[in-house]
Protein backbone atom coordinates (compact mmCIF):
# COMPACT_ATOMS: atom_id res chain seq x y z
CA UNK A 1 0.00 0.00 0.00
CA UNK A 2 3.01 2.09 0.82
CA UNK A 3 3.19 2.72 -3.42
CA UNK A 4 -0.47 3.64 -3.84
CA UNK A 5 0.10 6.25 -0.73
CA UNK A 6 3.03 7.74 -2.70
CA UNK A 7 1.14 7.58 -6.25
CA UNK A 8 -1.95 9.43 -4.87
CA UNK A 9 0.54 12.27 -2.86
CA UNK A 10 1.78 12.58 -6.32
CA UNK A 11 -1.31 13.34 -8.30
CA UNK A 12 -2.34 15.20 -5.76
CA UNK A 13 0.66 17.42 -5.63
CA UNK A 14 0.77 17.50 -9.32
CA UNK A 15 -3.25 18.48 -9.19
CA UNK A 16 -2.10 21.34 -6.91
CA UNK A 17 0.54 22.61 -9.29
CA UNK A 18 -2.29 22.48 -12.05
CA UNK A 19 -4.25 24.44 -10.53
CA UNK A 20 -1.08 27.31 -10.14
CA UNK A 21 -0.17 27.46 -13.85
CA UNK A 22 -3.60 27.51 -14.87
CA UNK A 23 -4.37 30.84 -12.67
CA UNK A 24 -1.25 32.10 -14.54
CA UNK A 25 -2.96 31.67 -17.51
CA UNK A 26 -5.67 33.47 -17.34
CA UNK A 27 -3.52 36.52 -15.51
CA UNK A 28 -1.67 36.25 -18.74
CA UNK A 29 -4.43 36.27 -20.90
CA UNK A 30 -6.11 39.17 -19.19
CA UNK A 31 -2.87 41.17 -18.87
CA UNK A 32 -2.46 40.88 -22.58
CA UNK A 33 -5.93 41.92 -23.69
CA UNK A 34 -5.37 45.22 -21.85
CA UNK A 35 -2.32 45.74 -23.12
CA UNK A 36 -3.26 45.38 -26.54
CA UNK A 37 -6.38 47.30 -25.85
CA UNK A 38 -4.16 50.60 -24.78
CA UNK A 39 -1.96 49.76 -27.90
CA UNK A 40 -5.14 50.22 -30.42
CA UNK A 41 -6.27 53.12 -28.45
CA UNK A 42 -3.27 55.19 -29.17
CA UNK A 43 -1.30 53.59 -32.44
CA UNK A 44 -4.31 56.01 -34.60
CA UNK A 45 -1.57 58.72 -33.54
CA UNK A 46 1.55 57.34 -34.39
CA UNK A 47 0.77 56.04 -37.42
CA UNK A 48 -0.68 59.45 -38.39
CA UNK A 49 2.43 60.80 -37.22
CA UNK A 50 4.47 58.16 -39.79
CA UNK A 51 2.31 59.46 -42.45
CA UNK A 52 3.23 62.78 -41.70
CA UNK A 53 7.09 62.14 -42.28
CA UNK A 54 6.24 60.15 -45.70
CA UNK A 55 4.27 63.61 -46.97
CA UNK A 56 7.35 65.57 -46.39
CA UNK A 57 9.37 62.81 -48.40
CA UNK A 58 7.14 63.22 -50.87
CA UNK A 59 7.59 66.88 -51.15
CA UNK A 60 10.49 65.87 -54.19
CA UNK A 61 13.17 67.71 -52.26
CA UNK A 62 15.01 65.04 -49.54
CA UNK A 63 15.46 67.07 -46.61
CA UNK A 64 18.54 66.80 -44.48
CA UNK A 65 18.59 65.63 -40.98
CA UNK A 66 20.53 64.71 -38.24
CA UNK A 67 17.88 62.09 -38.28
CA UNK A 68 18.87 60.39 -41.49
CA UNK A 69 21.60 58.69 -42.78
CA UNK A 70 23.93 61.06 -45.29
CA UNK A 71 22.92 61.31 -49.01
CA UNK A 72 25.65 58.72 -49.63
CA UNK A 73 24.00 55.82 -47.76
CA UNK A 74 26.89 53.74 -48.51
CA UNK A 75 28.74 56.01 -46.18
CA UNK A 76 29.77 54.08 -42.99
CA UNK A 77 28.82 55.44 -39.45
CA UNK A 78 31.52 54.71 -37.16
CA UNK A 79 31.49 55.27 -33.34
CA UNK A 80 29.54 54.58 -30.08
CA UNK A 81 26.29 52.53 -30.93
CA UNK A 82 23.40 52.64 -28.32
CA UNK A 83 20.86 49.62 -27.57
CA UNK A 84 17.42 49.62 -26.15
CA UNK A 85 17.16 46.19 -24.73
CA UNK A 86 13.69 44.96 -23.78
CA UNK A 87 13.35 41.82 -21.53
CA UNK A 88 10.57 40.67 -19.28
CA UNK A 89 10.49 40.61 -14.97
CA UNK A 90 9.99 37.36 -14.85
CA UNK A 91 10.34 33.76 -16.11
CA UNK A 92 8.55 30.85 -16.76
CA UNK A 93 7.69 31.99 -20.82
CA UNK A 94 9.23 30.13 -22.82
CA UNK A 95 12.37 30.85 -24.86
CA UNK A 96 10.98 34.91 -24.97
CA UNK A 97 14.09 36.43 -22.64
CA UNK A 98 16.49 34.25 -24.28
CA UNK A 99 15.41 35.51 -28.04
CA UNK A 100 15.38 39.19 -27.04
CA UNK A 101 19.22 38.70 -25.75
CA UNK A 102 20.06 36.52 -28.56
CA UNK A 103 19.61 39.73 -30.35
CA UNK A 104 22.11 41.28 -28.58
CA UNK A 105 24.73 38.58 -29.03
CA UNK A 106 23.87 39.23 -33.45
CA UNK A 107 24.58 43.25 -32.56
CA UNK A 108 27.77 42.54 -31.08
CA UNK A 109 28.72 40.18 -33.55
CA UNK A 110 27.85 42.73 -36.34
CA UNK A 111 29.31 45.99 -34.78
CA UNK A 112 31.61 45.26 -32.28
CA UNK A 113 32.15 46.18 -28.74
CA UNK A 114 31.37 49.57 -28.68
CA UNK A 115 28.07 49.43 -27.80
CA UNK A 116 26.17 51.28 -24.74
CA UNK A 117 23.19 49.06 -22.94
CA UNK A 118 20.11 50.78 -22.03
CA UNK A 119 17.92 47.91 -20.29
CA UNK A 120 14.28 47.14 -19.61
CA UNK A 121 13.24 44.15 -17.42
CA UNK A 122 14.72 42.42 -14.47
CA UNK A 123 16.03 39.34 -16.68
CA UNK A 124 17.88 41.83 -19.11
CA UNK A 125 19.31 43.48 -15.81
CA UNK A 126 20.26 40.44 -14.48
CA UNK A 127 21.68 38.47 -16.99
CA UNK A 128 24.21 41.83 -17.71
CA UNK A 129 25.47 41.72 -14.09
CA UNK A 130 26.13 38.03 -14.09
CA UNK A 131 27.86 38.24 -17.52
CA UNK A 132 29.92 41.23 -16.14
CA UNK A 133 28.21 43.75 -19.16
CA UNK A 134 28.31 47.29 -18.28
CA UNK A 135 24.94 48.86 -18.17
CA UNK A 136 25.02 52.88 -19.40
CA UNK A 137 21.42 52.84 -17.81
CA UNK A 138 18.95 50.55 -16.09
CA UNK A 139 15.13 51.65 -16.41
CA UNK A 140 14.06 50.33 -12.86
CA UNK A 141 10.76 50.65 -13.04
CA UNK A 142 8.98 47.24 -14.14
CA UNK A 143 8.66 46.02 -17.75
CA UNK A 144 4.80 44.75 -16.75
CA UNK A 145 3.58 48.44 -16.94
CA UNK A 146 4.59 50.41 -20.62
CA UNK A 147 3.11 53.80 -20.66
CA UNK A 148 3.42 56.73 -22.92
CA UNK A 149 5.25 58.40 -20.26
CA UNK A 150 7.94 56.24 -19.57
CA UNK A 151 8.27 55.63 -23.47
CA UNK A 152 9.15 59.50 -23.45
CA UNK A 153 11.69 59.01 -20.66
CA UNK A 154 13.70 56.68 -22.33
CA UNK A 155 13.41 58.29 -25.96
CA UNK A 156 14.76 61.88 -24.09
CA UNK A 157 17.43 59.88 -22.97
CA UNK A 158 18.61 58.18 -25.51
CA UNK A 159 17.84 61.59 -27.57
CA UNK A 160 20.40 63.45 -25.58
CA UNK A 161 23.04 61.09 -26.14
CA UNK A 162 22.64 60.80 -30.11
CA UNK A 163 22.15 64.36 -30.63
CA UNK A 164 25.22 64.92 -28.44
CA UNK A 165 27.39 63.18 -30.77
CA UNK A 166 27.95 60.50 -28.07
CA UNK A 167 26.03 57.60 -30.09
CA UNK A 168 26.32 57.44 -33.79
CA UNK A 169 23.41 54.77 -33.73
CA UNK A 170 20.66 53.79 -31.76
CA UNK A 171 18.77 50.14 -31.78
CA UNK A 172 15.76 48.62 -30.39
CA UNK A 173 15.90 44.59 -29.10
CA UNK A 174 12.48 43.57 -28.56
CA UNK A 175 10.43 40.84 -29.45
CA UNK A 176 6.79 41.98 -31.93
CA UNK A 177 3.95 39.84 -31.93
CA UNK A 178 2.40 39.47 -34.47
CA UNK A 179 -0.90 37.80 -34.81
CA UNK A 180 -0.96 35.25 -32.63
CA UNK A 181 3.10 34.59 -33.15
CA UNK A 182 6.43 36.07 -31.13
CA UNK A 183 9.46 37.31 -33.27
CA UNK A 184 12.36 38.68 -31.07
CA UNK A 185 13.42 41.67 -33.45
CA UNK A 186 17.00 43.95 -33.66
CA UNK A 187 15.63 47.36 -35.45
CA UNK A 188 17.80 50.36 -35.63
CA UNK A 189 16.01 53.09 -34.31
CA UNK A 190 17.83 56.08 -35.76
CA UNK A 191 19.29 57.32 -38.40
CA UNK A 192 16.59 56.13 -40.70
CA UNK A 193 17.35 55.45 -44.37
CA UNK A 194 15.79 57.48 -46.50
CA UNK A 195 13.97 55.22 -48.39
CA UNK A 196 12.38 53.46 -44.96
CA UNK A 197 9.65 55.99 -45.30
CA UNK A 198 9.04 55.52 -49.09
CA UNK A 199 7.13 52.38 -48.58
CA UNK A 200 3.43 52.05 -50.64
CA UNK A 201 3.88 55.68 -52.19
CA UNK A 202 3.65 53.94 -55.53
CA UNK A 203 0.36 52.75 -54.86
CA UNK A 204 -1.33 56.00 -52.86
CA UNK A 205 -3.15 58.80 -54.83
CA UNK A 206 -0.03 61.10 -56.91
CA UNK A 207 0.16 64.80 -55.79
CA UNK A 208 -1.93 67.17 -57.47
CA UNK A 209 -0.31 70.22 -55.66
CA UNK A 210 2.95 70.46 -53.82
CA UNK A 211 2.83 70.44 -50.12
CA UNK A 212 3.87 73.43 -48.28
CA UNK A 213 5.86 73.54 -44.98
CA UNK A 214 6.69 76.24 -42.35
CA UNK A 215 9.36 77.66 -41.74
CA UNK A 216 10.82 74.07 -44.20
CA UNK A 217 10.32 70.47 -44.11
CA UNK A 218 13.61 69.96 -42.65
CA UNK A 219 12.06 71.91 -39.12
CA UNK A 220 8.95 70.01 -39.06
CA UNK A 221 10.51 67.09 -39.72
CA UNK A 222 12.61 68.01 -36.52
CA UNK A 223 9.87 68.62 -34.46
CA UNK A 224 8.06 65.48 -35.28
CA UNK A 225 10.47 62.97 -35.27
CA UNK A 226 10.87 63.02 -31.18
CA UNK A 227 7.30 61.62 -31.16
CA UNK A 228 7.41 59.18 -33.74
CA UNK A 229 10.59 57.85 -31.82
CA UNK A 230 8.64 57.64 -28.55
CA UNK A 231 5.75 56.07 -30.02
CA UNK A 232 8.26 53.32 -31.59
CA UNK A 233 9.58 52.77 -28.62
CA UNK A 234 6.14 52.26 -26.95
CA UNK A 235 5.01 49.97 -29.02
CA UNK A 236 7.75 48.29 -28.80
CA UNK A 237 7.22 48.29 -24.91
CA UNK A 238 3.77 47.19 -25.56
CA UNK A 239 4.61 44.33 -28.10
CA UNK A 240 7.04 43.05 -25.87
CA UNK A 241 4.93 43.07 -22.77
CA UNK A 242 1.97 41.38 -25.07
CA UNK A 243 4.67 39.02 -26.41
CA UNK A 244 5.47 38.04 -22.92
CA UNK A 245 2.12 37.38 -21.76
CA UNK A 246 1.76 35.19 -24.87
CA UNK A 247 4.50 33.06 -24.15
CA UNK A 248 3.82 32.39 -20.95
CA UNK A 249 0.03 31.34 -22.29
CA UNK A 250 2.02 28.98 -23.85
CA UNK A 251 4.19 27.75 -21.44
CA UNK A 252 1.54 27.46 -19.17
CA UNK A 253 -0.97 25.78 -21.48
CA UNK A 254 1.51 22.86 -22.50
CA UNK A 255 2.44 22.75 -18.75
CA UNK A 256 -1.36 21.85 -17.80
CA UNK A 257 -1.49 19.92 -20.59
CA UNK A 258 1.87 17.81 -19.48
CA UNK A 259 0.20 17.25 -15.98
CA UNK A 260 -3.12 16.30 -17.78
CA UNK A 261 -1.33 13.25 -19.09
CA UNK A 262 0.84 12.77 -16.44
CA UNK A 263 -2.05 12.36 -14.36
CA UNK A 264 -4.23 10.02 -16.38
CA UNK A 265 -0.61 7.85 -16.87
CA UNK A 266 -0.37 8.04 -12.71
CA UNK A 267 -4.38 7.24 -12.48
CA UNK A 268 -3.79 4.60 -14.35
CA UNK A 269 -0.86 2.87 -12.77
CA UNK A 270 -3.07 3.44 -9.45
CA UNK A 271 -5.78 1.90 -10.38
CA UNK A 272 -3.85 -1.01 -11.51
CA UNK A 273 -1.94 -1.23 -8.30
CA UNK A 274 -5.00 -0.94 -6.06
CA UNK A 275 -7.04 -3.84 -8.69
CA UNK A 276 -3.82 -5.73 -7.98
CA UNK A 277 -3.81 -5.41 -4.12
CA UNK A 278 -7.42 -6.13 -4.35
CA UNK A 279 -6.94 -9.15 -5.98
CA UNK A 280 -4.19 -10.16 -3.92
CA UNK A 281 -6.29 -9.84 -0.34
CA UNK A 282 -9.02 -11.80 -2.30
CA UNK A 283 -6.61 -14.52 -3.41
CA UNK A 284 -5.58 -14.75 -0.17
CA UNK A 285 -8.53 -14.92 1.82
CA UNK A 286 -9.64 -17.56 -0.48
CA UNK A 287 -6.65 -19.54 0.45
CA UNK A 288 -6.95 -19.07 4.06
CA UNK A 289 -10.26 -19.89 3.87
CA UNK A 290 -9.39 -23.46 1.81
CA UNK A 291 -6.72 -24.21 3.99
CA UNK A 292 -9.23 -24.17 7.18
CA UNK A 293 -11.62 -26.05 5.24
CA UNK A 294 -9.46 -29.02 4.64
CA UNK A 295 -7.84 -28.56 8.34
CA UNK A 296 -11.31 -29.10 9.11
CA UNK A 297 -11.93 -31.94 7.61
CA UNK A 298 -9.07 -33.45 8.56
CA UNK A 299 -9.99 -33.28 12.05
CA UNK A 300 -13.17 -34.96 11.29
Amino acid sequence: MSDLHSIKKRIDSIGDTRKITNAMYLISSAKMRKAKADLDRTRPYFEATKGEIKRIFRTGELPESRYLYPIDENEKITGTYACLVITGDKGLAGSYNYNVIKKTQELVEQQGSDIKWYVVGEYGRRYFAQHGIPVEQSFLYTAQNPTIGRAREICDILLEGYTSGALKKIYVAYTDMRGMTDEAQLTRLIPFHRNQFAENMAVEKPVTSPFEYSPSPEVVLESIMPGYLSGFIYSALVDSFCSEQHARMVAMKAANDSAEELISTLKIQYNRLRQAAITQEITEIAAGARARGVQQGEQL
